[in-house]
């Protein structure tokens, strides 16, 4: 008889690494010959729950495929032509040091730019491989291409921007996504908030597009791109003036709601509907099932934070579970409620050197002006995912900058490389993943060798430093003897030691009622605003109603940014057009439509649809037009005022036929 040994010893435990809220346990089947055959989603795992997502099932595709970086290039003739020549590993790694070497002697560290994100959010990917550029003083940029302006907005009420946790979904009353497209973009935590209705709990959209999300939700509500603070104020106006609030948790939890009151008072229903241009029962009804349905968790989308608002919006929507008495009653991440040393991983409180810092979303125009003599580029992919992409390719196609790529597929940045190295791929390597969201940690093994002579961003960075003959003993410190000291404490059922020998642990999480504010409190009235040069109240902003539509975009089922394309083939080319709009601009369904402005354009197949409001376009996230251009082509590189962000969704086009 078979035993649930013998069923699953031919089965490897992982974890992926992917930029996603859910970061799933999976186990990969094994064959005779001890090769991954098959993918599934761990049943243990209370996130997981046992199936993955279209990206987990192609996996393994995604690692054989023919578009894998298998052995060390270098670039003859000039960029982006040119051809890549094989070279070994002695080779490339004595071009990359003697190139690095020259600008450093030369010009200094400010000249060399380190660039990396999230295309693997493994420790010993991302963050241990950082300490090289930290032991050199290299430039850094300020990672806020997705998320730092919500983190820095709910700072200013909050301290910190941890708040509900996936695993409490289930149990709720009342579900809101607000500007979050779960069902595709966290399908593990979506699936968790449905099992919600086994209790009667609800589950409320607010979108501007009739997303997957929206189109399974009990209501949908479809207010215009960046009215979200409008929109917020007039739920808070319902729940103050018709006394649906906590007053005792009011009192005992937080300050200045005599100026929240005093500000939601100025926004009549009609200034309401002006912004948002939704009808003021909406609105109230939106307001009495917060008052209604408790527990209730406000999911707040990355997404909607990428505009020009976004930080304001983030602001407003979180201070709605604060007056109905929900101590941190929204999700937006929770990374910052975990004690994991990161300064310490990357290296950063180790060197103590002052670095020079630049905007990630405004980096092309650095690298247009030539700033950088020496980039050196892993785990991501900017040519095609940073905005004004021209001036990105630009910049990194200039004679005068030696490019380095160190990746695991041959990706546009790739392209313009003078010097690529190949990268294992999550499968091929171990690694710890700590996940954004859930508190659920395990060690990833190595389900497979790796691939050519593929090389882990650590292996690359170590043998850099010995040929640099870096003195700084922590940059050749044991891994996992790094690992254990940056998760210290951080576990409540174990230690990294645990993980280390493949226990499931859990991350301990800073209490849900301590607010590392200056008055202690939620801070309605935010006490160090204006020493930020920002508002102590959210504020909405003028809408850009007349000057053409506003391009909206979101992630799509079977893609992480550019990842998966070499899966499941390109993105499609498509640009969704409101029904109303579409009449006046004589386009029919299928038409080309090209889509301009000052930045470019791009040319498009138009799908004539009632799931955005006139005014509104919606492409899927980082597709490239029909002519191979990439969206970020047309999308700004502007900044937002509160923590420097991203405005992806505040693009303005014309279009034409």
């Amino acid at each position: 008889m078979e035993t649930q040994s013998d069923r699953y010893k031919s089965r490897v435990g992982t974890v992926c690494p992917r930029d996603c809220y859910d970061t799933c346990f999976m186990y990969v089947h094994m064959d005779d010959n001890n090769e991954p055959i098959r993918i599934e989603g761990d049943k243990d795992s209370p996130i997981t729950q046992g199936f993955v997502c279209p990206r987990g099932n192609a996996d393994l595709r995604r690692a054989n495929s023919d578009q894998r970086v298998l052995y060390p290039h270098m670039r003859r003739g000039s960029k982006p032509r040119g051809t890549f020549e094989r070279i070994s590993w002695t080779e490339a790694l004595g071009i990359l040091t003697k190139e690095l070497t020259r600008v450093l002697s030369k010009l200094g560290p400010d000249s060399v730019l380190h660039l990396d994100y999230s295309g693997n959010q493994g420790l010993l990917t991302e963050y241990l491989p950082q300490r090289l550029f930290y032991a050199l003083g290299s430039t850094e940029t300020d990672y806020t291409i997705c998320s730092a302006s919500g983190h820095h907005a709910l700072s200013l009420h909050y301290g910190l921007s941890y708040g509900v946790e996936p695993d409490e979904l289930q149990d709720m009353k009342l579900t809101v996504y607000w500007g979050f497209n779960a069902a595709v973009s966290a399908p593990h935590l979506y699936a968790l908030s449905r099992k919600s209705r086994e209790h009667r709990g609800s589950i409320i959209a607010v979108d501007p597009r009739r997303s997957e999300t929206a189109e399974a939700a009990d209501l949908w509500i479809q207010p215009r791109p960046g009215s979200d603070v409008a929109l917020a104020y007039g739920v808070m106006k319902h729940l103050i003036e018709n006394n649906l609030v906590d007053s005792d948790f009011i009192y005992k939890y937080t300050s200045g709601f005599d100026n929240l009151r005093q500000e939601v008072s100025m926004w009549s229903g009609d200034l309401v509907k002006q912004y948002t241009g939704l009808k003021w029962n909406g609105i109230t009804d939106l307001a009495e099932l917060y008052a209604q349905l408790k527990p209730s968790a406000t999911m707040i989308g990355l997404g909607m934070q990428k505009s020009l608002y976004g930080a304001e919006s983030v602001r407003a929507i979180s201070l709605v579970p604060a007056l109905i008495g929900i101590h941190r009653g929204f999700y937006y991440t929770n990374s910052k409620g975990f004690d994991v040393d990161i300064p310490y991983l990357i290296g950063k409180s180790l060197a103590m050197k002052d670095t020079n810092v630049v905007s990630q979303v405004a980096l092309g125009k650095h690298l247009k002006q030539g700033e950088f003599k020496f980039v050196y580029i892993y785990n991501m992919n900017p040519v095609e995912t940073l905005p004004n992409q021209q001036a990105v390719s630009e910049g990194l196609s200039r004679k005068d900058v030696f490019v380095v790529v160190h990746d695991t597929h041959w990706t546009e940045t790739a392209k313009r490389a003078d010097l690529v190295l190949p990268a294992p791929t999550f499968l091929e390597k171990e690694d710890v993943v700590v996940s954004y969201s859930h508190r659920h940690v395990r060690k990833s093994n190595k389900v497979m060798e790796p691939l050519g002579e593929s090389k882990s961003e650590l292996w690359v960075m170590t043998q850099v430093a010995d040929k640099l003959k870096l003195k700084e003993d922590w940059l050749h410190e044991d891994p996992w003897r790094a690992v254990e000291k940056a998760l210290g404490n951080a576990f409540e059922d174990g230690t990294p030691l645990d993980l280390e020998k493949g226990k499931t642990l859990k991350l301990r999480m800073r209490p849900r009622d301590q607010y590392q504010t200056p008055t202690g409190k939620i801070e309605f009235y935010a006490t160090k605003a204006e020493a930020l040069g920002t508002t102590p109240l959210p504020k909405q902003g003028p809408l850009p109603l007349d000057e053409g539509f506003i391009l909206l975009n979101n992630a799509i089922a079977k893609y992480t940014h550019t990842q998966f394309r070499d899966v499941y083939g390109p993105m499609p080319s498509t640009v969704l057009f409101n029904l109303e709009d579409a009449k006046v601009y004589g386009v029919r369904d299928g038409d080309m439509v090209e889509l301009f402005n000052e930045f470019g354009a791009l040319r498009l197949k138009a799908l004539v649809s009632s799931s955005v409001p006139r005014g509104v376009l919606w492409s899927p996230r980082e597709c490239r037009d029909l002519d191979g251009v990439p969206q970020n082509a047309i999308i700004p590189d502007t900044t937002q005022k509160l923590g420097g962000g991203s405005t992806f969704n505040t693009t303005i086009v014309k279009v034409r036929k």
